[in-house]
């Protein structure tokens, strides 16, 4: 899991200095929050789920579950907040980040 959140930080970056070069300075704050906001709760959810599977018994069904609407509504929480607190926001840049980011995972399914 340690791999998907670290490809997902180096999607968000990456994405981040292509934006920043094409749309300049909003854009790139723009992409960086946007790969954020799909980064953060990524890697809470994937830090809980790895300290549960550790206890006797493993991660339970409950727990992936509580952990994924947790995960959605911390990741509508982190977009609302980057919308209404700043006020240069790039929807492009955000977006495509978000997605860049949401989806990066598939290149660790075709390394193997």
């Amino acid at each position: 899991m340690l791999r998907v959140v670290l490809l997902q930080l180096a999607a968000t970056v990456i994405t981040a200095l292509i934006a920043g070069a094409i749309g300049g300075e909003a854009a790139l704050y723009s992409a960086l929050l946007g790969g954020l906001c799909c980064l953060v709760p990524n890697g809470l959810f994937a830090w809980r789920l790895s300290i549960n599977a550790r206890k006797p018994g493993g991660a339970s069904p409950v727990v992936f579950i509580a952990g994924e609407f947790i995960k959605i509504g911390m990741t509508i929480a982190l977009l609302g907040a980057v919308v209404w607190l700043y006020r240069d926001v790039n929807w492009l840049a955000m977006i495509a980040a978000f997605v860049v980011v949401l989806k990066s995972y598939i290149i660790l399914l075709f390394r193997r």
